[in-house]
């Protein structure tokens, strides 16, 4: 018995060409099989259109929901889908009446995805040529047409399609699916028809090149490493020559912290997964790179080393990796745990009723004692790098990299938290002073 097959047809002011669309799927000698449409929140007669060829043809199924990308649209009718297989048409191309059972027959255990020939209509004519399958291919650029079928497990392994509002987010899932093992093949005969218009989405990509490459790297690093020898760079098809100049420094279990949700990105990179935090620091010019390449040691290796020697006044350190081109350092992080304190010393300036504010301060003035009496000196111990918990019995310093080791005692040690005031500062050196 043959597996159904889902199309699923995102549509967005696809008014003038959505009969087209569907009629073609329709005429499909392929069964059984259903075709689900998703109305992006469109402003035309699209959804009207698409309705009343439904209500004539009962295999055909439209939702509708609030605009939200194709990415979205696309999500929202795979879950709606009662297939086992899934092909995805856009709402203004067109299908032939043969791909869908070919491309049934070809989806074998090995096979993740199965695609085919195609040509241009509209506004551009001709055989979209398409170059020879291949891993490392991919890894560099879009080579799979996204009327392709696939099964809608792998859909689901994979993530589904990625709703941030970036082109070729396609792409970014063929290598989702491709991740999962297996490959792709492509029919050879001529099965899907792409239309080309003035404004098309195809030619919008072409400026957004970095911001796709970008989230690529993102998306999936170890692809990359594993086909182009490190990441995508913006001058693709130079990637594997020149990530041979790539040298890579790792200390400790890096890699699978550094996928997590951004929680600030203000001048450094902040991620947090499952606990940890990874600080990505910004790329440093040329100048510095070539310092802490050759020379100095980077503020991540700073950051964790420093981090060692402090043995429980900081969060504690995971991990650290560096990333150099010709010896010079482009990219750098460090990776340590979620502080339990959940207040900076930010707070105690905002809100002089702060609970146990005084018992708070005078703790920061024993802590700060502390660090001068181990022959800590942090160079930045400023407002934003002194953490504490809801009582105080927990303080921890941040941001290591411009720490020193000096046998001295600092004849004004809170120069930077002068905001609190007179009072406060009082309170801290008190305490500062009696250690």
């Amino acid at each position: 018995m043959n597996p159904l097959v889902s199309v699923i047809v995102p549509m967005y002011n696809a008014a003038p060409f959505i009969d087209e669309a569907l009629e073609s799927i329709v005429n499909s000698t392929y069964k059984p099989l259903e075709v689900v449409v998703v109305d992006d929140g469109s402003t035309d007669e699209s959804l009207r259109v698409a309705k009343a060829f439904a209500d004539t043809h009962q295999e055909v199924r439209v939702l509708n929901q609030a605009n939200a990308g194709v990415s979205a649209a696309r999500n929202h009718a795979i879950r709606e889908a009662k297939g086992e297989l899934i092909l995805p048409v856009d709402a203004d191309d067109k299908i032939s009446p043969f791909f869908i059972a070919h491309a049934v027959e070809a989806m074998t255990d090995e096979v993740r995805v199965v695609g085919c020939r195609a040509e241009f209509f509209g506004a551009r004519q001709g055989e979209w040529k398409q170059p020879v399958f291949s891993h490392a291919l991919l890894a560099r650029k879009n080579m799979i047409p996204i009327t392709s079928l696939f099964r809608k497990a792998d859909w689901q392994r994979a993530g589904g399609f990625c709703e941030e509002e970036i082109f070729r987010e396609d792409w970014l899932f063929w290598i989702s699916l491709m991740e999962l093992g297996g490959t792709y093949v492509r029919l050879d005969e001529i099965g899907f028809y792409y239309r080309v218009l003035p404004n098309s989405r195809r030619k919008k990509a072409k400026a957004q090149k970095r911001i796709i490459i970008d989230a690529a790297n993102r998306m999936h690093p170890a692809y990359m490493e594993k086909y182009l020898g490190g990441p995508l760079h913006y001058h693709r098809s130079w990637s594997r020559f020149l990530n041979r100049f790539r040298g890579v420094k790792q200390v400790g279990d890096f890699d699978r912290w550094n996928e997590g949700e951004i929680i600030d990105a203000r001048r450094n990179i902040l991620r947090l997964t499952d606990g940890v935090v990874v600080k990505q620091f910004r790329t440093p010019n040329l100048l510095r790179g070539i310092w802490y390449g050759w020379f100095g040691k980077s503020k991540a290796r700073r950051s964790y080393e420093y981090a060692l020697r402090l043995e429980g006044l900081t969060p504690a350190p995971i991990a650290y990796k560096e990333v150099r081109m010709f010896g010079v350092l482009r990219e750098s992080w460090y990776a340590c745990r979620q502080s339990e304190c959940t207040h900076t010393f930010i707070d105690l300036i905002e809100h002089p009723q702060f609970p146990h504010r005084e018992q708070i301060l005078r703790a920061i003035g024993r802590f700060t004692a502390e660090l001068h009496r181990r022959g800590i000196v942090h160079r930045d111990y400023s407002q934003g790098n002194i953490l504490f918990n809801d009582d105080g019995s927990k303080i921890e310093v941040v941001d290591l990299n411009r720490m020193r080791w000096h046998r001295h005692q600092w004849a004004h040690p809170f120069t930077r938290l002068a905001r609190i005031g007179e009072a406060g500062l009082q309170m801290m050196q008190e305490e500062y002073e009696r250690l």
